[in-house]
């Protein structure tokens, strides 16, 4: 019987790397061409409009509706084949690149037209996304997820140091239209690279399989299933504090470095940033992290992280945030693939699509919070108080991080940072995370 997008059947196989491996060649090409696509819209828009604003809302139409679609996205994840939805996916955003091309072979492209396009995009985004983290354990062994995952992390690190760097010289040879061009194409290895493989789909319990297309059920028991495992439950909403801190603080960073220092001197941070993201990657791939002990091991690593974010705040010398960030970004993918392997280990594979659902969806809400939230409070609270004569000035608050622009944002990296700490320190200290990798039972095979 062939496995059908409406009807899977388990398939019973090895697992191994190289299938991942090949996936994941694919994905990493495709995501060097959207990340040379995002470049290229930011500078189009920015010439365009002169404006920060418009750069802002296609960030926001770029990740909004993948968010608030996750719930349906997993509930398809579990019940259609993962394969085929994430060719599905791929060739989706392959369209919305070509349509983005004509527009500018046109020359008829408006701002409006990127907004609906990145939307679209996102949406497409939302399905592939649980699909291909519930296939990760389906085809790499119990003892390499950690590895897998920190693979993936990896291809994130090249990705930001790579295409900001090749982005800009393309920009200026080839246009806008050579790198949409070049994206479109690396679309083509993405969906190729999943042709030739095969991706095991987990055979739905017979109670499962009357219920599909309900959504609402479907989100109810990602969070029911969630909810009766207490460990898992506190572990998820101590990532979305996680994804709350990041995102207040690193919304900030330009403001911050650009305060004080010319443009040249953000792109080194941002190269430092990328350069912590890669090293962390490579870490965790090639050491694949600890077997046990991995809740309290990632626990330390974001206590490192929250460090490294009070770090880039306390001064204005360049070395500040430069060595902070690198701190950050070095610890963050070692705790995220430990966590993703935590979550694929204990949770069963024919439910992980709405369950992961779930868990995005409540990681990732904290993240427009944390971007509205900073930019308000830099505005309209800590900048005045930190400016000359502000009502922080004259203190010893004013004397330890000191006066002028920035250095309101800079207080606000600083107890970001003592947050994290004392989130870090609760989570410790709660036994149903820390230990639950003892008290929640494997779902896979050793």
């Amino acid at each position: 019987m062939a496995e059908t997008a409406l009807h899977p059947v388990a398939l019973v196989e090895p697992k191994n790397m190289r299938t991942f491996l090949i996936i994941w060649t694919g994905q990493f090409i495709s995501m060097l061409g959207s990340g040379l696509t995002g470049f290229a819209i930011g500078v189009w828009i920015f010439q365009k409009t002169g404006q920060a604003m418009p750069f802002a809302l296609t960030v926001l139409f770029g990740n909004l509706p993948g968010l608030l679609l996750m719930p349906v996205a997993g509930s398809l994840a579990d019940r259609w084949n993962r394969k085929a939805l994430m060719i599905l996916a791929d060739s989706g955003n392959a369209l919305i690149t070509l349509a983005l091309f004509i527009l500018l072979l046109w020359g008829d492209l408006q701002t409006w037209q990127i907004y609906l396009l990145v939307t679209v995009g996102s949406i497409f985004s939302a399905f592939q996304e649980p699909a291909y983290h519930a296939s990760v354990s389906m085809i790499v062994p119990k003892k390499d997820l950690a590895r897998a995952n920190g693979i993936a992390q990896t291809a994130q690190a090249i990705q930001s140091i790579l295409t900001p760097l090749i982005a800009g010289g393309l920009f200026v040879t080839i246009g806008m239209r050579g790198i949409i061009m070049i994206d479109f194409i690396t679309y083509f290895f993405a969906v190729g690279a999943l042709l030739i493989v095969r991706i095991p789909q987990p055979a739905l319990p017979a109670e499962e399989k009357k219920q599909k297309g309900q959504v609402k059920q479907d989100l109810a028991f990602g969070w029911k299933y969630l909810r009766a495992r207490q460990g898992l439950f506190g572990l998820l909403w101590y990532f979305a504090m996680v994804n709350f801190l990041l995102n207040f603080a690193g919304v900030l960073t330009g403001p911050l470095v650009l305060s004080a220092h010319p443009a040249s001197a953000y792109g080194l941070v941002q190269t430092m940033l990328g350069a912590g993201l890669l090293t962390g990657g490579l870490l965790i791939s090639t050491w694949g992290g600890p077997k046990k002990k991995r809740v309290p091991v990632l626990i330390g690593c974001i206590t490192a992280a929250a460090l490294g974010v009070l770090i880039v705040g306390l001064n204005q010398h360049l070395a500040f945030p430069a060595a902070g960030f690198f701190i950050v970004m070095l610890f963050v993918p070692i705790a995220s693939s430990m966590s993703q392997a935590v979550f694929q280990t204990k949770v069963a594979p024919e439910v992980q699509g709405r369950v992961f659902a779930v868990r995005g969806l409540i990681s990732r809400s904290m993240m427009p919070i944390g971007y509205i939230l900073s930019g308000w409070l830099a505005d309209h609270v800590f900048e005045p108080l930190m400016r000359q004569g502000g009502g922080l000035a004259n203190t010893l608050v004013g004397t330890l991080f000191g006066v002028g622009a920035g250095r309101g944002i800079g207080l606000m990296f600083v107890l970001a940072g003592v947050f994290g700490i004392i989130v870090s320190t609760l989570v410790f200290l709660n036994p149903r995370v820390r230990k639950l990798e003892e008290e929640i039972p494997d779902t896979l095979p050793g």
